[in-house]
């Protein structure tokens, strides 16, 4: 069962590598048509976050916001297949880092930086984008997926572009393997945390929010410099990704300061332009009084 699912997979991505953007509009538009209307897809989790992120919105700008993440979801869809077949020429012509001399300094030293982002934007190219363009080689966390086939494929797909892919299982042992190598890591850290006894607590959009102590104690236990990932979508299917310094010496912050600038620039870019972060994932299924 699991090859078959491949071969559609793979069959669903060649006929998306072979159509212009044009025509992948109107793709992206049947795919919003299924997800927002006829799937329902999260549609009660959409409505609840913005609700919650937004109390001052009315009922019919809270509904005009989530079309509008609907239709930016049916076009992240189609993009990371997209992605499959562009060419190294066409995606960095398409995802731009605007200010990737910053990192120039870590590379000369040696020094390891840890990148922090989120899931705004097209965070799927921006793991191909940034090998492309990076002086060091980009480590990508990632959750392996089920189906071993479409796995395989897709770590063989990113690699091409100098990606490395890490299991989130092997986090801290692919840190120590990349000790002696100058790397790049990147961490996706606005996801809801399995173990609340570890998390940060951070006023986040108006919300008592837990977050992942993964990237600040990785910073801390190795004392590695971070930035933020910044993405901008300058529009459809092209973004710009810039990286702003959160800190050099993780041990001049108090604990739990890191997490926090973190969360101030995710969420200073989402009150711009909401519509682009991931609204349909549980952000805020815990409360703090279940960390008691």
């Amino acid at each position: 069962m699991q090859r078959l699912t491949y071969y559609f997979f793979i069959s669903f991505v060649y006929l998306i590598g072979v159509l212009p953007f044009s025509v992948l509009y109107l793709f992206s538009f049947k795919v919003y048509i299924l997800l927002y209307y006829v799937f329902r897809y999260r549609k009660k989790v959409v409505y609840s976050n913005l609700s919650k992120a937004f109390p001052e919105k009315s009922n019919k700008e809270i509904k005009t916001l989530a079309k509008k993440f609907y239709k930016h979801l049916a076009d992240i869809f189609i993009e990371s297949l997209k992605g499959f077949s562009m060419s190294h020429e066409e995606i960095v012509r398409r995802y731009k880092i605007v200010n990737v001399e910053l990192l120039d300094e870590y590379v000369k030293t040696g020094k390891p930086v840890i990148l922090i982002g989120g899931h705004y934007g097209n965070w799927e190219w921006g793991s191909m984008a940034g090998g492309l363009q990076s002086k060091c080689p980009l480590v990508i966390f990632y959750k392996p997926l089920s189906n071993k086939y479409i796995n395989d494929y897709m770590i063989k797909s990113r690699s091409r572009c100098g990606t490395i892919m890490a299991s989130i299982a092997r986090t801290y042992q692919t840190f120590k393997n990349q000790v002696a190598t100058p790397s790049f890591f990147l961490l996706i850290a606005d996801q809801c945390p399995s173990r609340l006894d570890k998390a940060y607590w951070i006023d986040f959009l108006g919300i008592n929010t837990a977050f992942l102590h993964g990237p600040e104690q990785y910073c801390r236990k190795l004392n590695y410099p971070a930035f933020f990932v910044d993405i901008k979508r300058v529009k459809r299917s092209f973004y710009e990704l810039e990286l702003f310094p959160i800190i050099d010496h993780p041990d001049d912050l108090p604990e739990g300061e890191i997490t926090a600038r973190y969360a101030k620039l995710l969420e200073a870019r989402i009150r711009k332009e909401p519509e682009y972060w991931l609204w349909s994932h549980r952000r805020w299924k815990h409360e703090r009084n279940q960390n008691k």
